[in-house]
């Protein structure tokens, strides 16, 4: 029989959140060795104790993730994938309040709506979609346009179709699988969070960084 290899593959999440003030290595990594005996102790190695009464973001390196394997136990071999730098956001965990949540949900909702709308109301004041449309409808029908033609109803139907179509997302249907825009939006923002965090730790870390 085969020597199982005990080589630990780490890959570090870019960021992870926690809501405990220790810190074990499963939390912020995805593990994988042949011996299952490495992997379980190494999924439950204890990295970090944060302070349990300050929430905020920490910026580690993989560096002091592998000495803590080591301090465990030397002879493990450990290949790290990925970044080297990465961020422990630590929150508390409270009980959920889903009024809360809804609240907030309805008010951007409700500010997403107004805006959507007062943007397109003004375009259409610039470009004087109205005119077009009666002129356009007086040059083929021979008659004036009471403003409520088949060109307003199209739009109209047009307009939001467009709008749930490039949304990709109208409650809990969408067309595919791809990402919504909205989706995108809210990763390259995590990721320009904590690129902004590591760089901003490593400034402070060489005396450069200016306040």
């Amino acid at each position: 029989m085969e020597a199982l290899d005990r080589t630990l593959y780490l890959k570090l999440n870019e960021m992870s959140e926690v809501q405990e003030a220790d810190v074990y290595l499963k939390d912020v990594a995805q593990l994988y060795c042949d011996d299952e005996a490495v992997l379980r102790r190494c999924r439950e190695l204890k990295l970090y104790a944060l302070d349990p009464e300050r929430e905020r973001r920490y910026v580690k390196n993989v560096l002091s993730v592998i000495r803590k394997i080591h301090e465990m136990d030397p002879e493990i071999p450990v290949t790290s994938l990925g970044g080297s730098d990465f961020v422990i956001s630590f929150r508390k965990k409270r009980p959920p309040r889903l009024w809360l949540q809804r609240l907030k949900a309805a008010f951007v909702c409700l500010i997403s709506f107004c805006g959507a709308a007062f943007a397109i109301m003004t375009f259409n004041n610039d470009v004087g979609v109205g005119e077009v449309f009666g002129r356009l409808y007086q040059l083929v029908m021979g008659t004036e346009s009471d403003g409520y033609t088949i060109l307003e109803i199209s739009y109209s139907i047009g307009l939001a179709a467009g709008i749930l179509i490039f949304f990709n997302h109208f409650s809990v249907w969408k067309l595919n699988t791809d990402p919504t825009p909205l989706e995108v939006e809210m990763r390259m923002y995590e990721d320009n969070i904590s690129k902004t965090l590591i760089q901003n730790a490593g400034r402070k870390e060489s005396g450069t960084d200016v306040d």
